[in-house]
């Protein structure tokens, strides 16, 4: 099953914030023996989102959405998943109870009864308005949650709030998929070497190790390191070595200068 992500926001496509999603979630994935299939950015506009999410849903990923899950006019998250399914928002029971739980605490703290039913605290209650047969992610920062719909997970953008819910996600309902499919990686650096030329040593490896993938990552050298390829196999153990030594004796052959890392 393939794992994706939408990064949602207009201030990470205008460059006003960075994302720090991405990184993160592909290192969560590494630790468990899974790996991301597909990313996605999209702004903050409406049709667009809907179109992005009525693929995935329609993909059958697992797929794990960050951003535009609050309650502000720019927050389209959460009526786009509806839209993409047909269905309507509904005021989730215990998401309504979390946030009320919330303000209450947040008045204790500062010291004033909160009133449940004053305007601003009406509102809050749309965060808690998923789509209609949606479950709760907890949030253990705030105690606002986000949600789950047909292997979607919608959490905030705020690090700090969405990456322990993600990882409650997959160590919840995804650790039987830990660590399932045994993975190599082998790699080295060839010098002065065009890739043209290392090309057909990259096909022919595929072809008869069909449980790799080669992988060619040119540069152009820097201070400490001549213009050179990074080339390299990963897949089922087995075959990545043998691939891999392969690989090096073909190199040797052809009397091209490498190192291993």
């Amino acid at each position: 099953m393939a794992i994706g992500l939408i990064i949602i926001g207009d201030e990470i496509l205008s460059g006003k914030r960075t994302d720090q999603h991405f990184p993160k979630v592909v290192q969560m994935l590494k630790a468990r023996g899974l790996q991301l299939s597909w990313a996605e950015y999209v702004g903050d506009e409406p049709a667009r989102l809907v179109a992005l999410l009525k693929r995935s849903f329609a993909s059958g990923d697992i797929v794990f959405s960050f951003g535009g899950i609050g309650a502000t006019p720019d927050d389209h998250t959460r009526q786009a998943a509806a839209d993409a399914l047909g269905l309507p928002l509904v005021l989730h029971p215990q998401g309504k109870i979390n946030i009320q739980q919330r303000i209450t605490e947040m008045g204790e703290e500062a010291g004033v009864p909160a009133d449940l039913h004053s305007p601003e605290n009406l509102h809050r209650l749309k965060m808690a308005e998923f789509v209609e047969g949606a479950e709760l992610i907890p949030n253990p920062y705030n105690k606002i949650a986000g949600f789950a719909v047909r292997e979607h997970y919608f959490v905030p953008g705020f690090p700090i709030m969405s990456w322990p819910m993600i990882e409650w996600v997959l160590d919840t309902h995804y650790a039987h998929l830990f660590n399932q499919v045994p993975h190599a990686e082998h790699a080295l650096l060839v010098y002065e070497t065009a890739e043209s030329l290392l090309t057909p040593l990259m096909v022919r490896l595929e072809a008869e190790f069909p449980l790799i993938k080669v992988f060619s990552l040119p540069s152009v050298g820097d201070a400490q390191t001549r213009r050179h390829i990074e080339l390299g196999v990963k897949g089922e153990p087995a075959q990545a070595a043998a691939a891999f030594a392969d690989m090096c004796a073909t190199l040797d052959a052809m009397q091209a200068e490498y190192t291993t890392i």
